[in-house]
């Protein structure tokens, strides 16, 4: 069973309480799902009310009592004392009256405090799985006059709807620190216009950790914080992530994390595992937390794009075990290692910004909303692509009807998740992959969708260990939702 190191979980089974039943039959007031667990005691289920925060390992009678309630049904015989009934109102599955479901929407043309900045699709590596293809193509970069433009439009969004701050995010289809003018600069004149009218800029970078003492300097100073890709041991991320000449990058990527290390900066790493280094993974992580102080670890398996769509897929029960023997190993030091779809922790319909309103910039000054559609000539661009300046009005212009189309694409308009139980955690996971997963076509599931699940039923199973072994109930928990959408009671 997956949970914390000597902590045993509990399967509910013969109720043992007293006679609690009371008035009409009881009634199920919460979605609630039913999951199998392959281990060596079968006929045991993880049941799962992902809304109520709530969760409990039970046997055959547990689940068929409940069947029978959503039916209306109720057969004293299955539960003479009444307990299992009142546990179940305990965990807000019985009797609660109806669930607020975690939905958030957006009309109208978009007002973003936030603007991710794609600065250049240069880039001085050559990962072998860059889903960007980076360095394949001509390069462009990001002139100053698009970033302030970008940085004056949510800045006027911000001062209209009263807020004290806006955001200033680096990214792109290459190395955004490539464009290094653009990047300071840019963020000086924010820092500037904010200061003048009272507010606050923040400001963060993706970045592959090629950087020189001058520039590891500025970020220390300047910056909130930085994703690092880092795929670990220095052999493995050497093998994927090479210098321009070939040579393997670790070395510099090692000198920046120890600078930040001795400056105590915040930064997140992000470890890519293909297929042929899944059994890495684990002594990846343990070398990870043994050598550096990263706030979050974020474990992903390669995607099939770009310079990597044709290598073996890495989203396999091989990666599943990987993880969950990588994640025993973070744990030694204190740390833990997540994957962006598995989020028990979190209920949102929204995946990522492409349903949100999400407003970044390629280096032609054209919006996107998906980071991975950085550039107008992607396969995507006519899909996340919705906006452009307008040079008659300042600002930009909005093509609403396909800003609607990325807006619907939230799980709750997803056919094939809408039985899933991790679809208020995972949220339909990245629209772009699903998109390139199927061809445009409806989508019908991945094989990232199995990892997705088994890594959250791991999470929910955690839960329960840590709660005691026997359930996890969190029901006061009040689930923020994005700041600008409309929240939907349905």
């Amino acid at each position: 069973m997956v949970g914390e190191d000597n902590v045993t979980i509990k399967s509910i089974g013969p109720p043992v309480a007293a006679d609690v039943r009371a008035g009409p039959t009881p009634v199920v007031s919460a979605e609630v799902f039913v999951v199998p667990l392959a281990t060596d005691d079968p006929g045991r289920y993880l049941v799962y009310a992902p809304l109520r925060r709530a969760a409990f390992v039970g046997n055959a009678a547990v689940v068929n009592l409940m069947a029978d309630l959503r039916e209306g049904k109720f057969d004293l015989a299955s539960d003479p004392d009444g307990s299992l009934v009142e546990f179940l109102r305990r965990l807000e599955i019985l009797d609660a009256g109806p669930e607020e479901k975690p939905i958030t929407t957006f009309d109208g043309d978009p007002t973003p405090t936030s603007v991710t900045l794609f600065l250049t699709t240069a880039c001085n590596l050559r990962c072998t799985y860059c889903y960007a293809s980076a360095g394949d193509t001509p390069a462009r970069s990001m002139p100053l006059v698009v970033a302030k433009r970008g940085i004056d439009f949510v800045l006027g969004n911000a001062l209209r709807k009263g807020l004290p701050s806006i955001e200033v995010a680096y990214h792109g289809g290459g190395e955004p620190t490539v464009n290094w003018h653009t990047l300071t600069s840019s963020l000086e004149y924010a820092r500037e216009q904010t200061r003048q009218r009272g507010l606050h800029v923040s400001a963060s970078c993706a970045t592959n950790g090629i950087l020189n003492d001058k520039q590891i300097a500025w970020i220390v100073a300047n910056l909130s914080g930085v994703s690092l890709s880092l795929d670990g041991l220095p052999a493995v991320h050497d093998s994927h992530r090479p210098l321009v000449s070939g040579k393997g990058s670790s070395e510099r990527v090692i000198h920046t994390l120890r600078r930040f290390d001795e400056c105590e900066f915040p930064y997140g790493l992000r470890v890519t595992v293909t297929a042929d280094q899944i059994e890495t993974l684990p002594d990846s992580i343990d070398y990870i937390c043994a050598n550096f102080a990263a706030q979050r670890i974020q474990v992903e398996p390669s995607y099939q794009m770009g310079r990597w769509r044709d290598a073996p897929s890495a989203e396999t029960v091989e990666f599943i075990r990987g993880y969950r023997e990588a994640q025993v190993r973070a744990r030694h030091y204190g740390r833990e290692i997540f994957y962006s779809a598995a989020r028990v922790g979190q209920l949102t319909n929204h995946f990522c910004g492409i349903t949100q309103d999400s407003f970044a910039l390629s280096p032609d000054g054209n919006v996107s909303a998906c980071y991975e559609v950085f550039s107008e000539q992607n396969t995507w661009a006519k899909v996340f692509f919705y906006g452009y300046p307008n040079t008659e009005k300042g600002g930009y212009a909005f093509d609403l009807a396909k800003l609607n189309h990325l807006r619907r694409q939230a799980v709750q308009h997803r056919d094939y998740c809408r039985g899933c139980f991790a679809k208020w955690n995972c949220a339909g996971d990245c629209y772009h992959k699903a998109l390139t997963v199927g061809g445009g076509t409806e989508f019908r599931g991945s094989d990232r969708c199995h990892v997705t699940r088994e890594i959250i039923k791991d999470q929910i199973l955690t839960k329960i260990a840590v709660s005691g072994g026997l359930f996890w109930h969190e029901p006061h928990f009040v689930q923020a939702h994005s700041a600008g959408g409309k929240k939907v009671l349905l």
